[in-house]
């Protein structure tokens, strides 16, 4: 059975970092052909996309996290790792993983195009 779990979100002041962690279960990303999202959702807002990591390698980044975000994959630990640096306020939202799986290329996309979510980590930044 897919899972993922989302882990690392926490309350930090404008400009610091935070490592959050998508742990897979179910699979193996190494063997896999997937797509992983990260995307986050702020009070009142839509969800959006953050980042993809596909199995190539492939990573993208939404404009307003590029230079700032990393996505990278660590094999040894079935795991998503998305580094967050320079931390902006308007960063603030609950962070969500989510995969699919097929040929399709990997981008930014809307969320119903992923079919398994973990239950979210909370990002609080203060100015």
């Amino acid at each position: 059975q897919v899972r993922l779990a989302e882990s690392g979100g926490d309350s930090v002041q404008a400009g610091g970092s935070l490592t959050l962690s998508c742990a897979a279960s179910g699979f193996t990303l190494r063997h896999s052909l997937y797509c992983i999202g990260w995307f986050r959702q702020a009070p009142g807002k839509e969800r959006e996309p953050v980042s993809t990591h596909s199995n190539g390698g492939t990573t993208t980044y939404a404009d307003f996290v590029k230079d700032r975000f990393t996505i990278s994959r660590d094999n040894a630990k079935n795991t998503l790792i998305l580094q967050m640096d320079s931390l902006k306020p308007e960063d603030s939202a609950t962070y969500y993983c989510a995969v699919r799986f097929g040929l399709d290329k990997c981008d930014l996309e809307p969320s119903t195009r992923f079919a398994y979510w973990g239950q979210g980590t909370q990002v609080t930044v203060s100015s």
